[in-house]
């Protein structure tokens, strides 16, 4: 279930919205030009390769490139595999990548083909943490500094969408903030 839950950005038990409610959070949201929409999903396979992933959202994903002109789209996929031990290193180091609070130089385009997680928006003296489920779209404006937080057992599928190769590319801003603020499980505990 989609969730958003604004918080005090100095004081992380200040919890000042938490909803569910698709159109109080569009509500929220739309003053700092941030996007969340559904799309229906295709029921794909768990193992859906990117080309099959594609073909079951090219309408979605056309119209996306055609009104934002991203030139680029992949497909990122983490899921537990017990039988890697490997695995939790791998997942760790991803998640660690994006835990500090930074901004790109374009457009954050992000949609839930599977799976969940959470970006935390830091707006103003709030943070907006938007727990992405399934079928949701997310459309963060460039400049705008986040951190996106997978869980310490990461599970999604996501496509992305670029103008440029080195588009989302993270300038860290080396505030501590993420720190301070509740993970994905703490929000979900």
């Amino acid at each position: 279930m989609t969730i958003v839950q604004v918080m005090a950005d100095n004081n992380r038990d200040e919890v000042i919205v938490r909803t569910t409610e698709r159109a109080e959070i569009a509500e929220l949201l739309a003053p700092f030009d941030i996007h969340l929409e559904q799309w229906p999903t295709r029921g794909l396979a768990a193992d859906a390769t990117q080309d099959e992933i594609f073909a079951a959202y090219r309408g979605e994903i056309d119209d996306v490139c055609a009104a934002g002109g991203y030139r680029l789209v992949d497909v990122v996929r983490m899921v537990p595999d017990p039988e890697n031990a490997e695995w939790r290193t791998r997942a760790a180091g991803a998640r660690t990548k994006f835990l500090d609070e930074h901004r790109h130089a374009e457009n954050e385009i992000r949609f839930f083909v599977e799976g969940r997680g959470c970006f935390y928006l830091h707006l103003g003296d709030k943070v907006y943490a938007v727990v992405c489920v399934e079928g949701d779209l997310i459309s963060v404006p460039a400049g705008t500094t986040h951190w996106f937080d997978m869980g310490a057992t990461p599970q999604f599928c996501a496509i992305r969408f670029f103008e440029q190769e080195d588009g989302w590319i993270g300038d860290f801003t080396g505030d501590p903030i993420s720190a301070r603020m509740p993970s994905l499980d703490e929000l979900l505990g």
